[in-house]
């Protein structure tokens, strides 16, 4: 072997380039680098096509948890507020019916909600049972100064002092017009919304006999 016929060889390989029988000589540069473009090319294309199909399943799996969430939140935390109320009965719930009767002002601080679940109050000469209001009328209720007794004078007055409460009956005859009105407009309030189980009586007043028809009259009226 020359070694002119070996520097040749060597230079042709590093140059890259081949000769072919005709002379031509064929370089990456040409077919074969379009070739490589094309396959990146190519490549490219497929990732970005695969990519966007990615992007897409991951939307809808996202908007499907999203779903799934809002109706849990929507749903599912009704159902565990009715579970844990389920086995917590509330005062009013446990509770018969009273039967309609009158009451003094010594029966009356009897349902004050401390001594029995059961609370009444009064209001212009009304009982009511506030049982199922005992959240505001208990012992710990923000108007619990009323259970048990004559609420009328502390209403008139928006007074939540023990002032407003009087040990002996009180007619409410130093009340102004307003202050009555305020009563009266007391008392309907509380006929809608609880149970009027009978009348308060003034010293010296004997009770009255109700009989089952008439309890159960003034009852379904008031559902």
């Amino acid at each position: 072997m020359a070694a002119g016929d070996g520097d040749v060889k060597l230079g042709t390989l590093g140059s890259g380039s081949e000769s072919s029988s005709d002379g031509s000589s064929e370089s990456p540069g040409g077919a074969g680098a379009a070739v490589e473009g094309g396959g990146w090319a190519a490549a490219a294309l497929a990732l970005l096509t695969g990519g966007g199909e990615m992007l897409l399943n991951v939307a809808l799996v996202a908007l499907v948890l999203l779903g799934a969430y809002r109706l849990w939140v929507r749903w599912g935390r009704r159902g565990l507020g009715a579970g844990a109320g389920a086995g917590e009965e509330s005062p009013a719930a446990s509770l018969p019916r009273m039967k309609k009767r009158d009451f003094s002002l010594e029966q009356l601080r009897q349902y004050d909600g401390s001594r029995t679940p059961r609370i009444l109050l009064a209001v212009n000469g009304k009982v009511f049972d506030v049982t199922k209001g005992s959240k505001f009328y208990g012992p710990a209720g923000p108007y619990g100064i009323f259970a048990g007794r004559d609420a009328s004078r502390g209403l008139a007055t928006f007074c939540l002092d023990k002032d407003a409460l009087k040990d002996e009956y009180d007619d409410l005859s130093d009340l102004n017009a307003v202050q009555m009105e305020s009563v009266r407009e007391w008392e309907m309030q509380f006929k809608e919304k609880y149970d009027y189980v009978g009348r308060l009586l003034k010293p010296g007043e004997e009770p009255s006999e109700y009989t089952d028809e008439e309890d159960t009259k003034d009852h379904n009226k008031q559902d």
